[in-house]
C-alpha cells in the first residue's frame, strides 16, 4: 500500500547520530524518553555526560558533564533525575533537579538498588527494586512510599516498563525473562496489576500494556480500563492475543464488555514479541510495537483490528506517547526517531473501504472528529428518521464528523416532525442533545434561541451564554434585544457584530466604550455624526467624546477646527475653550490658528480665562499682534506689553501702572532691550514720579545689571530724586565694590535725613573713599557724629577726628569715642589735645578715665615726644599701685625716675618688671654703668659688649663673659674680627679667670680658647694653671685638655706630657693620638694603661708590623691579642700561620672567614686542625658541613663515615650536593646513602656508571625527575633492561611520556621504546596516553600491529592525536577506523573514497556513508561507486535511499549513461513516487519491452510525463506497449486518442471501458456506430452494457433496428425497462406521501393547542439528557447492508477482510 494511502503516517522525527550521539550509547540502558518533549542520553565516553534533547528544537542539544547510571526528564517540565549507585555498595543515590533554576530540589538514598524506575506523573516518580515498588513525589520533603512487592513471576526478570492509570488507583509492572526451554528463543512477558485501593496484585502473562479511560454509554463516569498484548506457548502453540479488560468495575452502572483479539505474526516475525504499548485517546486506538519494528493498531472500543505493518528496519526498544496528536514517538537501534500518527484523511475510507467495516468507521469519524464517512453517518441519519427513531437520530447529529448534519436542513426536518402528544417533540430533543455535547452552531442558537424568547425564559439564554453553549451572531442579538438590551450587547460584542455594538453603547450613553470598542475591533464610525448627535443633549459629554477621539491612535478623525464650530455654534464657549486647551497641548506650528481662535473667543468672553492661558504659556504659534490689541482693548496691560514689539506701543500702554500690578511691569522690564527700558523708566518717572518711584527702583533694583548702574543713577539724579537714589543704591550696595557708589549712597542718605543708615554703612562698608566722605561728612555737619568718627576711626583720621571734635566743642564725642569706640587710639587723642593746647587738666582725666584700658607704649611715646613725660607720673604710679607688671608701665617709670635721679641703681637692681634694653638704651647716654647694671640684670649680651667697648670698660666686660659661660658669646669676643679682642683675652687672664672659683667657668672659658683656635695662648694658660700646683693641677678634664691641645697645635711636647701627667684619660687620649697619626705616642698610651688589644692593633693597622705584633703577643700571651693577630694574618693571606693563631687564640668566632680562606689556599689539611678546635666551642652546621668537605677534600672518605655517625649538625644534604657539583661524587655517594635522598644518590651511581645501583636508589626515591635522569642515563649506556624499569615508571605519568618518547627516538632506539610501552599496557596506572603512544609508534615504525592495537584498546585511546598520526604516515585503512571511533563520519567516507585502494570496504563504508552529516558526500559516494565498485552501487544507494536526492541520483547516473546500472535502487524507492524516478524507470521498461512492470509502474506512480511516453510508445512494435500508451491517455483524460488507440489494434474491451469511463455521451454513442460499422455485434452488445449509463435508449434501438441488431440489444431493452419502472413506482410512492403530509396538516391545524401546551414544556426538556446508549449496540447492526459484489467489467473483486498483506522487509 502506498504510503500516501495508509491509515498510519509515519515520518522520521530526528535521528539521534545527527545531534551527536554515539551509536554505541543508543540503548535501553542509555536512552529514556519519558513523553514527547524530551530524550534524554547519557554518555560514558570520551567523558561522562547528560545529553537532553528538545523535541522542540532537537538540532540544539544540551550536553551536561554528569556521570550517572540513568536519567530521565520530566515528561512536562525541565525537571532532571538521576540514579547513580554509590560505589562499593549496592544502594542508589536519587537526585532531582532543576535545570532552569539550577538548583538542586530533592535527594535520597535508597536502601537497596533500583532496578527500573519511570515518571509515572508529571509529579511522581515510579522506582522498582529486586523486590519492592516505590513512589516518589517531588513535591516537599517525601522520602519513596513503598506502593506493594513485587510477585514471585517477575523474579529474575528485565523490568521494561511500569505505569499507572490517570487515577492512580492502579499500576501495573511489566517484565521479560528468557524463553521456556521448548523455545528459549521466544522470550517470555510477565505483569503485575496492583489495585491501590483494595491493596492486591495480579500476576499475568504480557509483554506490553497500557491504561486508557472511556466512557461506557449509560455510565456518566468514566470506566478504566487496561490493554494488554501476550505471546506465550501453549501446548506447543504460540498464542499472540491482545486483550481490553475495565479495571474496577461500578456495581449498578453499564459496564465495559471484555475484548479480545489475535495479533497475527508473519512467519519471518515468528519468534518476534511486544515490546511496548501505546493507547490514542483522540482517537481511541491502541497501538502495540514489536521488537523487530512491527505495528499493530486496534480499536480500543470493539478490540477490531485496524491496520499492521512493519514501521523500522531495525529493533525498536523505546516508544512515547505523542499525546497532543494522537501518536507515538519510536526510538529504534539505529537511532532513527520515528513518528507515528494518524492518518485523518485516509483512515476513515481505509476501514469502510479496505476492512469493509462501515460501524467502526462512523465511530472512528465520530470519535476524532475525521472526514470520510459522511455518506455513511448521512445514509445513517435517514433511516434513523424514517424509522421515527429521533433520539437515535439526534444523537447522531450532534456526534456526527466535523458536524455534517448540523444543519439548517436537519433542524427543518426536526420541525417538520409532527408532535405526539403526551412526547418530547423532537426538536427539543435535538437541541437537548446539542445541549448535553457541546456548543451550538449560530442556526441551532437562533431558533433555539427564538423558542426560549417566545417563552419569555431569558434566565435560560443567559446561562448558555454563560456556559459558553450559543454561538452568537448579529441576528440572534437582533432577537434579543426585543427583550434584554444588556444581554444583546453582550451578544453582539461576542458576534463582534461592530455596527450593532457601537449603537448600542450610544443609546446607552457610553460613549467612552465606543471609542475603546472601536479601537479593538478595528471599527470606523461616523464620529461627526456622532459627536452632533451626543451635542444636542449632553455637552460636557460631547466634550469627552471629542478629547477621546483626539487621543485616538492615528490622529483624531475628525478636524479639531471641525470640532470646535460645533461646539460655538452651540455657544458653548467653555467646552469648546476646554476641548482646544486639551488637543493644542503639544503647541505645534500647524495649530497656530486654534491658538488664536481660543485666544480671540476668551478675550472677547471670558479675558480672565484668556490670561489664565496666556499666563501658561501654553501656545507659542498665535497671531501675536492681533492678540495684543485685543489684550490691550480687554485691558489685560501686561499680557499687550508682552505682545506688543514696537516701542511706541509699548509706551502707549505702559503708562497705565494704575492698573498693571506693580510685580508683572517689573517682569515685564525684564524682556526689554538696554534702551526701551531706559526710555520706559524716564517716561514713568516724566508721566508721575512720586506715583512710579517704587516701581522705578524696583525695576532699577532687579535689572541694573543688565541696564547698568551708572544709567540708572543718571535717571535719578536727572529727575534730582535722591530718594530714588537712596532706595536703589541700597539694594545694590551689598554686590558693589565701587567707592563711587558707596559714597552716593552715603551722600543720599545723608540728605535724606537717613543718619542711622550713614552710621551703619561708614561702620560696615569697606569700599567708600575715606578721605572724600570724611571732607562731606565734615562739610555736611550732621547732629550726630558718629558717622564721622566710624569714618576717622576705621581709616587713621583720629587726629583730623580730635580736631574737629575740639575745634566744634564736642568734647563730649571726644570722652565718648576714647571710653566707648576705641581706647586704643587714645594716645592719640592725646597727642592732637596737647597739640591743640588742651588744658592738662582735661587731659588726665580723659587719661584716668581710660586707666587700664589704655595702651601705655603709645601714650608714653606721644608724651615723650612732646617732652610732657612728667604728665603721665600720677597715671603710672596709681597703675603700679593697682599691682600692674606692665614692662611699659615700670619702663616709663624708670625713665622718670632716672632723669629725676632718684636713686635709679636701686630700682634697676630691685625692679623685676621692667625691659632692660629699653631701660639701658635711654641710660647709655646719661650713665654708662647704669646701662650695664640694666644689661647685666637682662643678660643684654650684645648691648652690654657694644657700651662696655664703646666707653672702654674692659674689666666689666671679661667678668661679665667669665661669669655667662655662654659659648655664643665667648665666640663673639674671641672673633678675631673684634678689634678689642686682645684687651678683653689680657683682662680674662689677667683679672677674670684669677678671681674665679668655678671650675665650670673656667672650663667655659677653656673651650671658648679651643674654639676660637687659640691653641698656643690655651697651652700658655693650662700649663699655668696645671703645672704651677695651681687650684686645678690635679683636675682630670684639664689633663686631657692639655694632651690633646699639644696633640692639636704642637705634636712634639705630647710625649713629654705623657710621661709627665697620669690623670687623663688613656683611651680616649690614645685614640685621638691614633687619629692625628701619632702611633708611638698612642701605642705608649695603651701601653701605659695595659690597654694590649688596642696596643697590638696600633702595631697592626698603623704601624703595620706584623713581626713586633706577633713579638708582643708573645709577650702578654693574652687570647684576645692572639685573636688580633690571627685576624691581620688571615688578612695578609698567612692563612696557615693565621689558623695557628687562631688555635692559640682559642677563638672561634671567625670560622667563616677561615674556612673561607682556606679554601682559596687549598689548605685543607690546616682547616681540618681549626675547625676540630671550632667544633668543640660551638655547635654550627656550617663547620661540621665544611668539615666533612675538608675530609672529602683530602681523601679522608673514612673518616667521613665515622664522622657522620657520630652526632653532628652539619647539612649533610647540602654538603652531598656541593661535593656532588664539585664532581666529589664518592663522597657524595656515602652521604645521599647516609641521608637516604635516593634521588641524589641514583644520580651520583649514575655519575659512577653503577646503573644497578642507580635503578635501585631511582626505586627508592620514587620520583618522576629520577627515574628519567636514570632511564636517559641507560639509554645512553644502552643499557635497556635498567632504561625499561625506568621508563615503566615514567610513562605511567602523563606529562613525562612525550619526554620519554622522544629521548628514545632522538637516540634511534625505536624497537626498545616500543617493547616499553608494551610493557607499560599492562600497568595498573596505565592510561591514555600509553595507549595513544604505543599507537603512535605503531604507525610510525610497526604498521603491521597498527590496526590490532587500536581495535583492541579503542576505548582507550586519544583518537584525535592517533588520527592525525595516521594522516601523517598515510595508514588510511586504520584513520578510517579511528573516524569511525570517533563518530566523524564525514572525514572516515572521504578517507574511503580518496584512498580506497587501502581503506575501502563494502559493509563498513555503508555503515559509514549513513551517518555523515555533509549531503555532498552522498553524491560523491555515488559517483565513486560508480567509478571503482559498480557490481555494488545498488546496494549503497538502497542504504541511502531515505536521504539522498533522488532526482539528483538518477540525473548522476543518466549523465554517466549507466542508468540500467541503478534499476533495482530506482525500483525500491518509486514508492515515493519522484517524477525523475519514475520516468527513468519508464524508459527502461520501455526498452526492455516489459509491459507488466511499466503498466504497474503508471498504475501506482503517476508523478511522470504521461503525454511524452504516450506519445513515445504509441507507435511501439508491441502490442502491448501500444495498449499502454492507450491506457495512459485514458489516465490522463485524452479519450479519443485511447479509444482510437484502442480500436486500431482492435482492443474493444480497453476501448469501451474508456468510453465508459470518460462519461461523454457521443464518444459512447461514435463507439456504437463504429462496431456496427465493423459488424461486431457481440460488441455492440457488449458496449450497450459496459456503457449503460451513456447511451440514449432511442439512439441504440434505432441503431439496433436500422442495422438489424435487435437481438444483441434487447439485453439493454430489458434493464432500460426495469429501470424506469422502478421509477415510475417511485413518482406513485412519493405522490401517496404527499397525500398524507397534506392530511397531517388538517390534523395539526387541529392540534394547535396541543402545539402551545408542548412550549409550555419547554423548559424541562431542555435541559441536557442524561447519557444514551450509543451506536455500538445491537440496535446498529441493522442498519448497513454488505456493499454490492464490485467484481465484473475487468476489475478484481476486493478481498472480504482489509487487512494489507506483508510487504517485504
Amino acid at each position: 500500500m502506498a504510503a500516501a494511502n495508509a491509515p498510519i503516517a509515519m515520518k522520521e522525527a530526528l535521528t539521534l547520530p545527527s545531534v551527536g550521539i554515539n551509536p554505541q550509547f543508543i540503548t535501553f540502558t542509555h536512552v529514556t524518553m519519558e513523553s514527547d518533549k524530551y530524550i534524554c542520553v547519557r554518555e560514558t565516553s570520551p567523558q561522562n555526560s547528560v545529553v537532553i534533547i528538545d523535541m522542540s528544537m532537537p538540532n540544539q542539544p544540551l550536553r551536561r558533564p554528569i556521570t550517572a547510571d540513568s536519567a530521565l526528564m520530566n515528561p512536562n517540565s525541565r525537571i532532571l533525575a538521576l540514579k547513580a549507585q554509590l560505589p562499593g555498595t549496592t544502594q542508589d543515590h536519587l537526585q532531582i533537579f532543576n535545570i532552569e533554576m539550577k538548583a538542586k530540589m530533592k535527594s535520597h538514598q535508597m536502601p537497596e538498588q533500583v532496578v527500573f524506575w519511570k515518571w509515572i506523573t508529571p509529579k511522581m516518580l515510579g522506582l522498582v527494586t529486586q523486590t519492592s515498588v516505590y513512589h516518589w513525589s517531588i513535591e516537599g520533603d517525601s522520602e519513596p512510599v513503598k506502593m506493594f512487592e513485587r510477585t514471585a513471576n517477575l523474579v529474575n526478570n528485565q523490568i521494561i516498563n511500569y505505569r499507572c492509570d490517570p487515577s492512580e488507583k492502579w499500576l501495573v509492572l511489566v517484565g521479560i525473562a528468557p524463553g521456556s526451554p521448548e523455545r528459549p528463543q521466544l522470550v517470555k512477558g510477565n505483569m503485575q496489576l496492583f489495585s491501590v485501593d483494595q491493596q492486591r496484585s495480579q500476576a499475568l502473562e504480557a509483554h506490553a500494556a497500557a491504561f486508557a479511560s472511556f466512557k461506557v454509554p449509560g455510565n456518566e463516569n468514566p470506566s478504566t480500563l487496561i490493554s494488554f498484548a501476550t505471546k506465550a506457548i501453549n501446548a506447543g502453540q504460540v498464542t499472540s492475543k491482545l486483550h481490553v479488560i475495565e479495571l474496577g468495575a461500578q456495581p449498578g452502572k453499564a459496564s465495559f464488555t471484555k475484548k479480545q483479539a489475535d495479533l497475527f505474526f508473519p512467519p519471518d516475525f515468528a519468534d518476534d514479541f511486544p515490546v511496548a504499548m501505546q493507547i490514542s485517546h483522540q482517537y481511541g486506538l491502541i497501538y502495540a510495537i514489536t521488537k523487530l519494528g512491527l505495528l499493530f493498531v486496534y480499536d480500543l472500543e470493539t478490540a477490531t483490528a485496524v491496520y499492521r505493518n512493519r514501521i523500522s528496519p531495525d529493533p525498536i526498544f523505546l516508544t512515547a506517547e505523542a499525546s497532543s496528536i494522537g501518536g507515538f514517538y519510536a526510538i529504534n537501534r539505529r537511532g532513527q526517531v520515528l513518528l507515528a500518527t494518524v492518518n485523518e484523511a485516509t483512515i476513515v475510507p481505509f476501514v469502510s473501504g479496505q476492512l469493509n467495516n462501515l460501524e467502526l468507521a462512523v465511530n472512528l469519524a465520530k470519535r476524532g472528529n475525521l472526514p470520510g464517512a459522511e455518506q455513511l453517518v448521512v445514509q445513517r441519519f435517514q433511516e434513523l428518521f424514517a424509522q421515527t427513531k429521533y433520539k437515535e437520530a439526534a444523537e447522531l447529529a450532534a456526534e456526527s464528523p466535523q458536524g455534517i448534519l448540523r444543519t439548517p436542513d436537519t433542524v427543518a426536518k426536526f420541525q417538520s416532525v409532527p408532535v405526539q402528544s403526551g412526547q418530547t417533540p423532537p426538536l427539543l430533543q435535538y437541541f437537548g442533545t446539542l445541549l448535553t455535547r457541546g456548543k451550538l452552531n449560530a442556526f441551532e442558537s437562533l431558533e433555539l434561541s427564538r423558542l426560549v424568547v417566545n417563552q419569555n425564559k431569558k434566565n435560560l439564554l443567559e446561562n448558555w451564554l454563560a456556559e459558553d453553549k450559543l454561538e452568537c451572531s448579529e441576528e440572534l442579538g437582533d432577537l434579543v434585544k426585543t427583550v434584554d438590551n444588556d444581554l444583546a450587547l453582550k451578544i453582539y460584542i461576542k458576534a463582534r457584530a461592530t455596527p450593532k455594538v457601537v449603537a448600542a453603547f450610544a443609546e446607552r450613553r457610553e460613549f467612552d466604550k465606543i471609542l475603546i470598542y472601536s479601537k479593538q475591533v478595528g471599527y470606523n464610525p461616523d464620529y461627526l455624526f456622532l459627536l452632533q448627535t451626543i451635542l444636542r443633549t449632553d455637552a460636557q459629554g460631547a466634550l469627552n467624546f471629542a478629547l477621546m477621539m483626539s487621543q485616538m491612535e492615528g490622529g483624531c478623525p475628525v478636524d479639531y477646527n471641525t470640532i470646535t464650530d460645533l461646539f460655538l455654534q452651540r455657544n458653548l464657549i467653555r467646552e469648546a475653550t476646554a476641548f482646544l486647551l486639551d488637543v493644542l497641548k503639544p503647541n505645534l506650528p500647524e495649530h497656530g490658528f486654534l491658538q488664536s481662535k481660543v485666544l480671540e473667543i476668551n478675550l472677547v468672553t471670558f479675558p480672565n480665562v484668556a490670561d489664565a492661558i496666556l499666563a501658561n504659556g501654553m501656545f507659542s504659534h498665535y497671531d501675536r499682534p492681533r492678540i495684543a490689541q485685543l489684550c490691550e482693548k480687554a485691558g489685560l496691560y501686561v499680557r499687550a506689553l508682552q505682545h506688543y514689539s514696537e516701542l511706541p506701543d509699548i509706551k502707549r500702554v505702559i503708562v497705565n501702572t494704575h492698573a498693571i500690578e506693580p510685580q508683572s511691569l517689573v517682569e515685564f522690564f525684564g524682556t526689554l532691550s538696554r534702551e526701551w527700558a531706559l526710555e520706559c523708566m524716564k517716561d514713568l518717572l516724566l508721566v508721575n514720579l512720586r506715583g512710579n518711584l517704587q516701581i522705578i527702583v524696583q525695576v532699577a533694583k532687579e535689572y541694573c545689571e543688565q541696564l547698568g548702574v551708572e544709567p540708572c543713577i543718571k535717571i535719578f539724579e536727572q529727575f534730582k530724586s535722591y530718594e530714588g537714589l537712596y532706595f536703589f543704591l541700597g539694594s545694590y550696595l551689598s554686590s558693589s565694590e565701587d567707592p563711587d557708589i558707596h559714597f552716593k549712597y552715603i551722600e543720599a542718605a545723608a540728605k535724606t535725613g537717613q543718619i542711622k543708615e550713614v552710621e551703619r554703612v561708614t561702620r560696615e562698608s569697606n569700599f567708600y573713599d575715606p578721605e572724600k566722605t570724611k571732607n562731606f561728612l565734615m562739610e555736611a555737619k550732621l547732629p550726630d557724629a558718629r558717622p564721622l568718627i566710624n569714618v576717622c576711626d576705621r581709616f587713621g583720621f583720629v587726629p583730623d577726628l580730635t580736631h574737629y571734635l575740639y575745634t566744634n566743642n564736642m568734647l563730649r564725642y571726644i570722652e565718648g569715642y576714647v571710653q566707648k569706640v576705641n581706647p586704643g587710639n587714645t594716645p592719640l587723642v592725646v597727642g592732637q589735645l596737647l597739640d591743640d593746647e588742651c588744658p592738662e587738666d582735661f587731659i588726665k582725666g580723659l587719661i584716668l578715665s581710660v586707666r587700664s584700658l589704655l595702651p601705655v607704649e603709645p601714650l608714653v611715646d606721644e608724651c615723650e615726644k612732646r617732652n610732657r613725660l612728667r604728665l603721665l607720673t600720677q597715671f603710672l604710679e596709681h597703675l603700679v599701685s593697682e599691682g600692674s607688671q606692665d614692662v611699659h608701665v615700670h619702663n616709663a617709670l624708670g625713665k622718670i625716675i632716672i632723669d629725676s635721679n632718684n636713686n635709679p641703681e636701686h630700682f634697676l637692681t630691685t625692679n623685676p618688671y621692667y625691659d632692660s634694653r629699653v631701660v639701658g638704651k635711654y641710660c647709655e647716654k646719661r650713665d654708662p654703668t647704669l646701662a650695664v647694671v640694666a644689661y647685666r640684670r637682662g643678660q643684654c649680651d650684645e648691648e652690654l659688649i657694644n657700651v662696655t667697648n664703646k666707653n672702654s670698660l674692659f674689666k666689666l666686660q671679661a667678668r661679665y663673659v667669665v661669669e655667662r659661660m655662654d659659648g655664643d658669646l665667648w665666640e663673639k669676643v674671641l672673633n678675631p674680627e673684634n678689634e678689642y679682642r686682645r684687651q678683653l683675652i689680657d683682662q680674662v687672664v689677667s683679672t677674670a679667670l684669677p678671681e674665679s672659683k668655678s671650675p665650670e667657668q673656667v672650663s667655659a672659658a677653656v673651650k671658648a680658647f679651643m674654639t676660637a683656635d687659640l691653641p698656643h695662648e690655651l697651652i700658655e694658660l693650662l700649663e699655668k694653671i696645671v703645672l704651677q700646683n695651681s687650684a686645678f693641677s690635679g683636675n682630670f678634664n684639664l689633663q686631657n685638655l692639655l694632651i690633646l691641645t699639644a696633640i692639636k697645635a704642637d705634636p712634639s711636647r705630647v710625649m713629654d706630657y705623657v710621661n709627665r701627667l697620669d690623670n687623663f684619660d688613656g683611651p680616649a687620649v690614645g685614640e685621638v693620638a691614633v687619629e692625628a697619626q701619632l702611633y708611638e705616642e698612642a701605642f705608649a698610651i695603651f701601653k701605659k694603661f695595659n690597654m694590649n688589644v688596642q696596643a697590638v692593633n696600633v702595631l697592626l693597622d698603623n704601624i703595620r708590623s706584623i713581626e713586633r705584633a706577633v713579638e708582643f703577643a708573645f709577650r702578654v700571651e693574652e687570647e684576645a691579642v692572639w685573636s688580633q693577630v690571627a685576624k691581620a694574618q688571615l688578612r695578609e693571606g698567612l692563612v696557615s700561620d693565621a689558623i695557628e693563631s687562631f688555635i692559640r687564640a682559642d677563638d672561634a668566632t671567625q670560622f667563616l672567614d677561615v674556612i673561607q680562606a682556606a679554601e682559596n689556599a687549598n689548605v685543607y689539611h690546616d682547616l681540618v686542625k681549626y675547625l676540630l678546635m671550632v667544633r668543640q666551642k660551638a655547635k654550627e652546621p656550617k663547620v661540621d658541613s665544611e668539615l666533612i668537605y675538608a675530609y672529602a677534600k683530602i681523601d679522608r672518605l673514612g673518616e667521613i663515615e665515622e664522622f657522620i655517625l657520630m652526632p653532628n649538625v652539619a647539612n649533610l644534604q647540602n654538603v652531598g650536593d656541593r661535593l656532588f657539583d664539585e664532581a666529589l661524587y664518592e663522597a657524595a655517594k656515602i652521604i645521599f646513602a647516609f641521608i637516604s635522598n635516593w634521588a641524589k644518590l641514583a644520580c651520583t651511581l649514575v655519575k659512577l656508571r653503577q646503573f644497578q645501583g642507580a635503578v635501585d636508589a631511582a626505586r627508592k626515591a620514587n620520583s618522576a625527575k629520577t627515574w628519567k635522569e636514570v632511564c636517559f642515563a641507560c639509554v645512553d649506556a644502552e643499557e635497556f633492561r635498567l632504561a625499561q624499569i625506568c621508563g615503566l615508571n615514567i610513562i605511567v605519568q602523563v606529562d613525562d611520556l612525550e619526554e620519554v618518547s622522544e629521548y628514545y627516538q632522538n637516540r634511534g632506539c625505536f624497537n626498545e621504546l616500543i617493547s616499553l610501552m608494551e610493557s607499560g599496557l599492562g600497568l595498573e596506572r596505565a592510561h591514555m596516553g600509553i595507549f595513544t603512544e604505543l599507537g603512535v609508534l605503531y604507525a610510525r615504525y610497526r604498521h603491521e600491529k597498527l590496526m590490532e592495537h587500536i581495535k583492541l584498546f579503542s576505548t582507550r585511546l586519544n583518537i584525535p592525536k592517533l588520527i592525525r598520526a595516521c594522516d601523517e604516515q598515510q595508514h588510511w585503512k586504520e584513520l578510517t577506523y579511528l573516524y569511525i571511533l570517533y563518530d566523524e563520519f564525514d572525514n572516515a567516507a572521504t578517507t574511503i573514497m580518496n584512498h580506497s585502494p587501502e581503506a575501502w570496504d563494502h559493509m563498513q563504508f555503508k555503515d559509514v556513508i549513513v551517518k555523515v552529516a555533509s549531503v555532498e558526500l552522498y553524491y560523491k559516494a555515488v559517483h565513486f561507486y560508480l567509478q571503482e565498485h559498480p557490481d555494488q552501487i545498488n546496494d549503497v544507494l538502497n542504504v541511502l535511499a531515505l536521504r539522498v536526492d533522488h532526482t539528483r541520483v538518477v540525473d548522476i547516473m543518466r549523465k554517466a549513461g549507466h542508468l540500467r546500472l541503478v534499476k533495482p535502487y530506482m525500483v525500491a524507492v518509486q514508492s515515493n513516487n519522484v517524477s525523475a524516478v519514475n520516468e527513468a524507470l519508464n524508459e527502461i521498461y520501455v526498452e526492455e519491452e516489459d509491459y507488466d512492470r511499466l503498466r504497474e509502474s503508471i498504475d501506482l506512480h503517476d508523478n511522470f510525463d504521461m503525454i511524452g511516453l504516450a506519445q513515445k510508445i504509441e507507435k511501439h512494435e508491441l502490442l502491448e506497449m501500444r495498449r499502454v500508451a492507450a491506457y495512459i491517455y485514458k489516465k490522463a483524460g485524452r479519450w479519443k486518442l485511447s479509444i482510437a488507440l484502442s480500436k486500431k489494434d482492435n482492443l474493444y474491451k480497453d476501448a469501451m471501458e474508456t468510453a465508459s469511463q470518460s462519461g461523454e455521451r457521443e464518444l459512447a454513442e461514435e463507439l456504437l456506430v463504429y462496431f456496427i460499422e465493423k459488424g461486431k455485434k457481440e460488441c455492440f452488445a457488449s458496449c450497450l452494457f459496459v456503457c449503460y449509463d451513456l447511451i440514449r435508449a432511442d439512439v441504440a434501438l434505432e441503431l439496433a433496428w436500422m442495422n438489424n441488431m435487435v437481438d444483441f440489444a434487447f439485453p439493454y431493452l430489458l434493464q432500460f425497462i426495469r429501470e424506469y419502472t422502478g421509477k415510475v413506482d417511485e413518482l406513485i410512492k412519493d405522490k401517496i406521501e404527499s397525500q398524507n403530509e397534506v392530511k397531517a396538516k388538517e390534523k395539526e391545524e387541529k392540534d394547535v393547542i396541543a402545539q402551545q401546551n408542548m412550549y409550555a414544556q419547554l423548559l424541562p426538556l431542555a435541559l441536557p439528557a442524561p447519557p444514551m446508549p450509543g451506536m455500538g449496540g445491537p440496535g446498529m447492526g441493522g442498519g448497513f447492508g454488505p456493499p454490492p459484489p464490485m467484481g465484473g467489467m475487468g476489475m478484481p473483486p476486493m478481498p472480504p477482510f482489509g487487512m494489507p498483506p506483508m510487504g517485504s522487509y
